[in-house]
Formats: C-alpha cells, sequence, structure tokens
C-alpha cells in the first residue's frame, strides 16, 4: 500500500491538535497499536511545536505537514519557513532550548528520536526547517 498527503495551516497554536489528529487519521490503515498512535501524535505535536514557536517565534508563518506510507514504512515530514536551526547538533542535545524564558523543557528532538525510529533535521539558519520521521509498522 502507498499512500500521500499534503496538509498546509497556518504557525498558529490552536493548529497542533489539528495536526495531531491528521496523523491519527493518516496511520489508521496500519492498524497501529494505542502505543504507536500516541508515539506518532507525540512525536508531531513535537515537531509543529518547535515550528511554531522557535521557527516563527509566534510570527505569521505556515507549517507544511507530509505523511508517505510505503510498505508499511511511515515517512512524516514537517517543514517551516522560519528563521532556522543555526547549531543542529546543539539544538538536538536533551535540556537545551532557544527560549528557557517560555519555560521550555528543552525535550522535543528528544522525544521524536525515542518515538520515532529515524529523525533527521535539515536546517539553514534564516531559511527554515525540516524534520524528516519514519517508523516501521
Amino acid at each position: 500500500m502507498k499512500n500521500y498527503l499534503k496538509a498546509e495551516f497556518d504557525a498558529k497554536g490552536i493548529n497542533e491538535g489539528l495536526a495531531r489528529i491528521i496523523a491519527s487519521g493518516f496511520i489508521m490503515p496500519l492498524d497501529p497499536t494505542i502505543e504507536q498512535m500516541a508515539d506518532v501524535k507525540t512525536a508531531v505535536s513535537e515537531a509543529v511545536t518547535n515550528s511554531i514557536i522557535h521557527g516563527y517565534e509566534n510570527r505569521n508563518g505556515r507549517v507544511v505537514l507530509e505523511f508517505e506510507i510505503e510498505e508499511r514504512l511511515l515517512t512524516i515530514k514537517v517543514h517551516d519557513r522560519g528563521i532556522g536551526i543555526s547549531d543542529i547538533a546543539q539544538a538536538r542535545q536533551p535540556l537545551y532550548t532557544s527560549k528557557p524564558e517560555c519555560d521550555r523543557s528543552g525535550m522535543g528532538f528528544t522525544v521524536m528520536e525515542s518515538f520515532m525510529d529515524s529523525l533527521h533535521i535539515i536546517s539553514e539558519h534564516g531559511d527554515g526547517t525540516t524534520v524528516i520521521m519514519t517508523k516501521q509498522f
């Protein structure tokens, strides 16, 4: 089975829940366990939240979600055209946050990495970020 979906929405906190719903609906044909469903929804939520808070710093922008299933492999891309990440290695460190004043835990990438099989980050400072995650079902 091969399937693809692309969704785009405003970079607003109220749309984080929408992203979770889209993710859960898209993976239903894979007959996920409750744990797998929660893992995917949480990873998507973290990636979208990072785009909104860190990518756009709560300014206007768009978040693009892409989902693909091929041979029971789920690939998720979360893309923004925000400020980008100047040091990806530092951003991936547990407990690191560029927004300590916002009470951020600095665990977003760690959570994504622990709930998904792979995590790849492409970013250019000043030109946005793409997070690519995969999970085998």
